[in-house]
């Protein structure tokens, strides 16, 4: 574990939605897919399994913190799991991994190993070195992973998708991408689950404009929002800042901040996700720490 002290830290190791997108035009805000660390009173939680998973796995083992790693997954559509078969604690023999997520129709455990195999992948997932254990997540309610407590919701998306409130010492941080907002309405269930959160990682795929067609296709039934929504969602639920998140894989670097910008006339305290990005939320309460949610 990174030395956090006692706060809730949060930091971003991809960030982009539906494909990785490499270049020199995306190369500041980055072109992983989602990822998002988590940190506080000891406990690591890692919030989906993009490309960007890559990079976290290559640098917990640097660090000596592979031993152990919990992954939650907002679901389990590519863009999501893809960096689960280049994970390198997953190699490792004496690494635990457990890895979470709500239903999917079929056993979780079933899903990552069509994911790795003949004649997709090179590696069984049955031929790993380290012990993984799955467990399927109800779409509501709350668990306790270490000192870290999450609370989940249901999202609006063609397949089901869970967000995440993680609280850690008096703070929260709020995760919840591949969402779509329906017309005239701030969801109800999102609202609540943001209430007072201290940051809101949110789903701004589209522009208003791309998403009603106006800018090509009409992005409506693709199960993606806007940062205008995000804004809404944040103001209703007085959310301190608001992080877009899941970029489109076509934006820009100048595209996102042009983004945030429209984002910052209505709600100040917005800022773009981005690969690196570290923010942290001292604890306000003294700590406490439960067992990790068991595994089934």
């Amino acid at each position: 574990m990174r030395k956090n002290e006692d706060a809730l830290v949060v930091r971003f190791w991809g960030v982009r939605g539906s494909i990785p997108s490499p270049g020199a035009d995306t190369a500041v805000v980055g072109g992983n897919t989602s990822c998002v660390e988590v940190m506080g009173g000891g406990t690591r939680l890692v919030l989906d399994a993009g490309s960007g998973l890559r990079a976290l796995g290559d640098s917990l083992v640097a660090d000596g913190a592979h031993q152990s790693t919990f992954i939650l997954l907002s679901h389990v559509h590519w863009d999501h799991v893809m960096g689960l078969p280049f994970f390198t604690p997953l190699y490792m023999k004496g690494s635990r991994i457990t890895i979470a997520a709500g239903p999917t129709g079929v056993l979780l455990r079933d899903v990552l190993k069509r994911q790795m195999s003949a004649p997709m992948f090179p590696v069984d997932f049955d031929g790993i070195g380290a012990e993984v254990a799955t467990v399927e997540l109800p779409e509501e309610g709350s668990i306790d992973v270490g000192a870290l407590r999450v609370t989940i919701a249901k999202l609006n998306h063609p397949d089901p998708v869970l967000a995440f409130r993680v609280s850690y010492g008096g703070r929260s941080v709020v995760y919840a991408t591949d969402t779509e907002h329906r017309e005239g309405e701030i969801d109800p269930t999102l609202t609540h689950l943001c209430r007072g959160a201290d940051a809101l990682i949110y789903d701004a795929q589209y522009t208003p404009e791309e998403y009603d067609g106006k800018v090509g296709p009409s992005r409506r039934g693709w199960g993606h929002s806007t940062y205008a929504a995000g804004v809404d969602i944040a103001r209703a639920a007085r959310v301190k800042t608001l992080a877009l998140f899941h970029h489109d894989p076509r934006r820009t670097d100048e595209g996102v901040a042009e983004i945030v910008q429209r984002a910052r006339a209505s709600f100040p305290s917005t800022v773009a996700a981005r690969e690196g990005l570290t923010m942290r939320f001292e604890s306000s309460q003294p700590s406490s720490r439960v067992d990790e949610v068991a595994a089934t």
